[in-house]
């Protein structure tokens, strides 16, 4: 028999948690903004670089900080009140930069232009340096910057001064990097020169801050052999999304919503704050403590993935196989995966006691998985071409079977196609001068993406979250649904 309670939290849950027509051109908005304490200091104007793997937030928290009144809401949650005297101007990324798209910067690495000089001809159009802005072209821009080192430096002490008066800082944000550059050498210099320009920025001036998100694969990437380019390390943090974080933001997300059954959600979790117009937060051993947050996922989910604890508990054990080789977990295929869980719940086994029951769940990471590889694709392709290539094996295996699997699957060539596409981001760092792959390096660098794992013995493994989306089987892992 259906139980209304369980049915309404379980409509809750598929409405709370839809997916976004398209995550990365949705706006952040006042109700659903959450503030995990670990994001803090990716907020802070006096950090230069926030890195972050795809799905965990750096588009979300640029176009957060162009807000006026989301920034208000992250310094009152961050007790950062210096973010209120904050102006943000996108210099690159989002709808409205100062620098326009890849092309563009395509058409400008081919005239030979020097990447400090480009980042530096960003800056005064930001600051709108007259002289630069009365130029037509991106050319003339860097040219005249190029050769007019004084007068730039006597505009950047010009806007520090008039910003300084105001008791105000300016961020010049830098978003969307992934795609600067299809060859992975240009990439990383142009990535270079910003991170010059940015920290001249912030060791020259008191007020002028730039803000760069950055996946850190690329900003390890980058080379930085510039002056005092140790001290960019120190002004740099990541967007990591610990296990409370998680349930934080499935708990605020529902909390959030704006039916009824939110307000029921609410009153069956202890006293929630009003922070603006629509706008609760939670009690905080709701959005922190694991004790009181599996308690509120029990109700949710259960406490077992199957008829007892010998299938695993459903609070650790949904987090453990979303998590690629590094422990990182995308928000955005956590909250996914519990959407799709609560759909197939109702489709499957809608008289189910709780709102999501366990076999859902486990289907629902196929979903996941999926997405999480799109992903992958879209930006690291090579990475996912080197995954796909071991479709129809097993792990672990030995790093001498992954070597034939690659060579028999003639990797090397999907690479280069890739590579030559220009849409898939660049190709591995571990190739020789004729592009072969250096089979040794290039398994390093997914172990460092987070792709792969390492057994104890040296075996390569796969995390479940790129596994499934593949026909790659693990003895006594979850059941793989290769994508059609």
């Amino acid at each position: 028999m259906n139980d209304p309670a369980v049915q309404a939290t379980r409509n809750l849950l598929k409405e709370a948690l839809a997916p976004a027509p398209d995550a990365d051109t949705s706006t952040p908005d006042l109700r659903t903004m959450f503030t995990p304490s670990s994001h803090r200091l990716a907020l802070d104007p006096d950090v230069t670089v926030v890195r972050g793997a795809r799905g965990t937030g750096k588009t979300y928290w640029a176009k957060a900080l162009t807000d006026p009144d989301l920034r208000r809401v992250a310094a009152k949650s961050y007790m950062m009140p210096r973010l209120e005297r904050t102006d943000v101007i996108t210099a690159f990324g989002g709808t409205d930069p100062v620098l326009g798209g890849k092309r563009t910067i395509a058409d400008l690495v081919k005239a030979g232009v020097e990447p400090r000089d480009l980042w530096s001809a960003v800056v005064l159009m930001a600051l709108g340096q007259p002289e630069v802005q009365g130029l037509e072209t991106w050319t003339d821009r860097i040219e005249w910057t190029r050769h007019n080192g004084e007068k730039y430096e006597a505009a950047l002490r010009r806007a520090d001064r008039e910003a300084r008066d105001q008791k105000q800082t300016l961020i010049l944000l830098f978003d969307t990097l992934d795609h600067l550059h299809h060859d992975r050498r240009q990439l990383d210099l142009l990535l270079a020169g910003l991170f010059e320009v940015a920290l001249e920025l912030r060791l020259t001036t008191g007020a002028l801050r730039a803000k760069i998100f950055v996946r850190p694969d690329m900003y390890d990437s980058a080379p930085r052999d510039f002056a005092d380019a140790s001290k960019l390390g120190a002004n740099a943090t990541d967007l990591s999304w610990s296990r409370e974080n998680l349930y934080g933001l499935l708990f605020h997300r529902l909390g959030n919503h704006t039916s009824k059954q939110a307000e029921e959600f609410r009153r069956d979790t202890g006293t929630w704050s009003l922070e603006g117009p629509g706008r609760y937060v939670a009690p905080v051993d709701v959005i922190a403590d694991q004790k009181r947050q599996e308690q509120e996922f029990i109700k949710l989910a259960g406490q077992f993935m199957g008829t007892d604890r010998r299938k695993g508990h459903t609070y650790t054990w949904v987090p453990n196989h979303l998590q690629d080789g590094l422990g990182r977990v995308s928000p955005r295929t956590w909250l996914l995966t519990l959407f799709r869980s609560a759909e197939l719940t109702a489709e499957k086994w809608a008289s189910h006691p709780t709102p999501l029951h366990y076999d859902a769940i486990r289907e629902s990471l196929s979903n996941s998985a999926s997405l999480r590889v799109d992903e992958l694709k879209d930006d690291i392709g090579w990475a996912a071409a080197a995954v796909e290539a071991l479709s129809g094996t097993q792990v672990p295996m030995e790093r001498s079977a992954v070597r034939f699997a690659w060579d028999s699957k003639g990797l090397r060539t999907a690479i280069s196609q890739l590579v030559a596409d220009g849409e898939r981001g660049s190709g591995p760092r571990g190739r020789d001068g004729e592009g072969a792959l250096v089979h040794a390096e290039v398994i390093r660098e997914l172990l460092d993406l987070g792709v792969m794992t390492e057994r104890t013995n040296g075996a390569i493994d796969l995390p479940d979250i790129y596994r499934l989306a593949f026909n790659i089987g693990r003895k006594g892992g979850v059941a793989r649904k290769p994508v059609i």
